[in-house]
């Protein structure tokens, strides 16, 4: 609908690999740096400003010759389901009692053809510590020219901040925490968004953006939502330019109001 209203052929804010903010840029660069002698990265941040896309760039490596990438995204497992979703991942396919040895044969093999290895845990503030542990003892084995990256909420790191988890955080290399975009990033990614797909960047007029921007509040998955959700709305009236009504008419559903104010509809 968009694409046919616009005369473009890609959506923005749909995209399927998304860019790559500054403050993304750079702490994907210094987790290379840092894979090159035994990385054990941290990265947290508040849902939605923009973790996920970083883990998704680091994933699309794994197309680049010399990178090899594991990424594990199911954390409410037990340890051993956690090592065999990362073989899985590795394209390892042995019996359960070999998985730890086969995984550090896989990973030295791996380095022998001149690979970078990074091993991806999303969600990693939900893992057991006790299981996190088994983990870092496990990756200890493997060649240096690997990085374990965890990615997670703030927790996490309050969670290795603990005296009994010290044996852990003491191996940390490099921990980053994304935050939140100020207004004038966020619209300049509004901005990119719409030139990476052809589209002008006056699709939004002023006062639609201002109130996305008041909105969103530095949240780059809640920009991304409301300005597609935006667009979509503006599409169903073949309007090409993107008005406060259309941005409204997203912010009266349900999900986008806060608790305080679904109290007091539910009972008016």
């Amino acid at each position: 609908m968009i694409t046919s209203i616009h005369g473009v052929t890609q959506e923005p804010f749909n995209r399927q690999i998304k860019a790559l903010l500054p403050q993304q840029k750079q702490i994907l660069d210094i987790i290379k740096i840092h894979s090159q002698q035994g990385g054990f990265s941290v990265i947290v941040g508040e849902p939605g400003v923009g973790k996920s896309v970083l883990r998704e760039h680091i994933e699309q490596l794994d197309n680049e010759r010399d990178v090899s990438v594991a990424s594990c995204s199911r954390t409410l497992h037990t340890y051993r389901q956690i090592v065999a979703q990362i073989a899985e991942s590795f394209k390892v396919d042995v019996p359960e009692k070999q998985l730890e040895p086969t995984l550090i044969r896989t990973a030295f093999e791996r380095i022998r053809q001149r690979k970078t290895l990074y091993i991806l845990i999303d969600e990693a503030h939900l893992l057991d510590l006790q299981v996190l542990r088994k983990l870092r003892l496990l990756f200890e084995q493997f060649p240096k020219q690997h990085n374990l990256i965890l990615f997670g909420q703030r927790d996490l790191l309050h969670y290795l901040s603990l005296n009994v988890n010290q044996d852990i955080k003491s191996r940390i290399t490099y921990s980053a925490t994304l935050m939140r975009l100020n207004n004038d990033d966020m619209e300049r990614y509004i901005v990119k968004e719409l030139e990476n797909v052809r589209m002008g960047i006056n699709t939004f007029d002023p006062a639609a953006i201002e109130l996305i921007l008041r909105s969103a509040q530095g949240n780059l998955r809640l920009c991304r939502n409301l300005c597609y959700g935006s667009l979509v709305e503006a599409a169903r009236e073949t309007q090409k330019i993107v008005t406060i009504t259309h941005v409204n008419a997203i912010l009266v559903q349900p999900h986008w109001r806060t608790s305080k104010e679904l109290i007091q509809q539910s009972s008016s």
